[in-house]
């Protein structure tokens, strides 16, 4: 390996507005995890950023329909989603909370640079007002009916159905999704718009400037908003909650005391607020990451994300950065999911279709739900989930595979050598060939993980596990310890030796089935780092590392399969099926 990089990661910010399904997991905060937790393993210095996105409209509605404050709301709903990430094994640096001072006065001063820049001007345009409410509508305040494919249930920002962007204005049988009045009249207010056409030709050439480092998805989609060309978006609404307008000096800006920034002008900022609160907790240097003037331009900056946030985070937020004059730093790699399905539609925290991360923690411990999520990560396409393929999945993979092997040596190895690494015995075919195996598979397992082929490195790490089995098969210590129990021992230590390797390369994915694997071995927390990575790597002393003698027991059962009654059980709770 070459020196230790410097990473910052950041998942897509969780909405607040209830738990998440396990759509949103697969698709940007498990994956950055994943990810976050090889680096670390190959030794490099990580900074993993995540936060509440708190502002918006959906907020304000959900606060309303449970009867409490907004703010009451997020800090309840702070917690449940705090807790729920750490139920999943999530291993943020930081859990911020886009609601703190520190976004709202990173907002307030990124705005004002662009002002400053030419970026931002102020405008009178043409906004839906309920009569019945007493006030201009939001966007997600407004629903009707799509101009553009029918659908009677769009939201004033985007149709679900289509997936274009709207204008609350252009609704068909628009009404107040406050109170349900159709009472709507279009009134003039003023708002603050930034101005994306003056930054296109610029935007392009960033995004072409990334090339191999973002997924075609990424690229297309940011390419599609391009091609299109961008327009003068508002970023104010009529709402209280959220970061307030204020000018130079602090003070209100002038008729926009009722006013808010748009949540999505200040959700992406949170990356930053939530980077320096990190820092100010750890007393480390949150500009080293984020000023290219300070040290950020070595920083390797990766985002996760579904597909559905791409648009913002390649054209909108890049505005933002490139626009306001200052050296922020920008996107490296970016890597963007398709959907994971739920029986023919998609998850919905709104819908309330699927399994949210509460609720699956309370069926099965996190293990069983990262190892089938990333093993199915929806990456080229959307990834159906179905509990079918979920208990397949845990019964082959991780009871099957991976459980059966660590059981079985483990067992041996106490029931006949006194549970101590064997000394005796000499490397024989077997172990060459196992030998061959980590030297072509495990350099292959890091490259997946750097290229964030995440399906493909969940395939090679069951790989690396099936190869152990077919190792066993090979080397019969079982049979051999009747005639040649040096022979035996052989096995046995290679056995053993694997059975520590295969808990290495779990970590990222399954963490506390290997922690369990490797507390049983014995293994030191400095000797967990993952291997392969150098190229003088002698694959073949993996096979004997561990110090002859050395006490091990075995774990218990790592992994309960799951039975054809509890998925017609969970089947009957949940939904899903034909």
């Amino acid at each position: 390996m070459t020196h230790p990089r410097r990473i910052l990661v950041t998942s897509a910010l969780p909405y607040i507005n209830g738990v998440k399904h396990l759509g949103n997991l697969a698709g940007s905060m498990l994956p950055a995890d994943v990810y976050s937790r090889m680096m670390r393993l190959l030794g490099h210095d990580v900074t993993y950023i995540c936060a509440t996105d708190e502002h918006g409209t959906p907020a304000e509605l959900a606060a309303q329909a449970a009867g409490v404050s907004v703010q009451d709301y997020c800090d309840e709903q702070y917690e449940i989603q705090r807790a729920a990430g750490e139920g999943f094994n999530l291993s943020f640096d930081w859990f911020g909370r886009t609601s703190r001072p520190a976004n709202h006065a990173l907002t307030q001063h990124l705005a004002q640079a662009l002002e400053s820049q030419g970026l931002i001007e102020e405008r009178t345009s043409k906004q839906v007002y309920s009569v019945d409410d007493g006030r201009f509508l939001p966007d997600r305040y407004v629903e009707g009916t799509c101009p553009t494919c029918g659908y009677e249930k769009a939201r004033g920002d985007q149709c679900d159905n289509c997936g274009r962007l709207l204008d609350p204005v252009d609704l068909i049988n628009p009404y107040s999704a406050v109170s349900g009045g159709r009472n709507i009249e279009i009134r003039d207010t003023n708002h603050l718009y930034l101005l994306q056409t003056r930054m296109q030709d610029r935007i392009r050439e960033w995004v072409n400037s990334k090339g191999a480092n973002w997924p075609s998805l990424a690229v297309s989609i940011a390419n599609k908003w391009l091609d299109e060309g961008l327009i003068a978006r508002a970023i104010t609404r009529d709402l209280s909650w959220g970061v307030k307008v204020t000018d130079p000096d602090g003070n209100l800006r002038p008729g926009f005391e009722d006013k808010v920034f748009y949540v999505w002008f200040d959700a992406p900022i949170g990356y930053i607020s939530a980077t320096q609160e990190w820092a100010e907790a750890n007393g480390k240097d949150w500009e080293a990451l984020w000023k290219t003037d300070k040290g950020a331009d070595e920083v390797e900056y990766v985002q996760f994300m579904g597909k559905d946030n791409v648009a913002f985070h390649t054209v909108s937020f890049p505005v933002t950065l490139l626009g306001c004059g200052e050296p922020w730093k920008t996107v490296d790699k970016l890597k963007a999911f398709n959907w994971v399905t739920w029986y023919g539609g998609k998850f919905s925290t709104s819908m309330k279709r699927g399994v949210f991360m509460d609720q699956a923690l309370s069926l099965l411990p996190s293990d069983y739900w990262r190892w089938y999520l990333i093993a199915n990560a929806p990456e080229g396409s959307d990834a159906a989930f179905t509990w079918e393929g979920f208990q397949s999945a845990v019964n082959s993979d991780l009871a099957n595979v991976l459980g059966n092997f660590v059981n079985r040596i483990t067992k041996y190895c106490v029931s006949k050598f006194d549970g101590q690494v064997p000394a005796n015995g000499t490397p024989g075919e077997a172990e060459a060939w196992m030998t061959a195996e980590l030297k072509e598979r495990l350099p292959r397992l890091i490259e997946y993980y750097e290229a964030m082929e995440f399906r493909k490195a969940a395939a090679e790490t069951r790989a690396i596990w099936a190869a152990g089995n077919e190792y066993l098969t090979k080397a019969e210590p079982w049979v051999k310890y009747k005639s040649d129990v040096d022979a035996a021992a052989v096995g046995v230590r290679a056995g053993l030796n694997l059975a520590a390797l295969f808990g290495i390369i779990a970590q990222p994915i399954i963490p506390d089935a290997a922690k369990k694997i490797l507390d049983a071995l014995g293994i030191p927390e400095e000797h967990r780092k993952m291997p392969g990575a150098a190229p003088d790597t002698d694959f073949a002393a993996l096979l004997d590392a561990l110090p002859h003698g050395m006490a091990i027991s075995a774990p218990d059962v790592l992994f309960q399969k799951i039975e054809d009654e509890q998925v017609a059980e969970w089947t009957e709770r949940f939904g899903g099926g034909n």
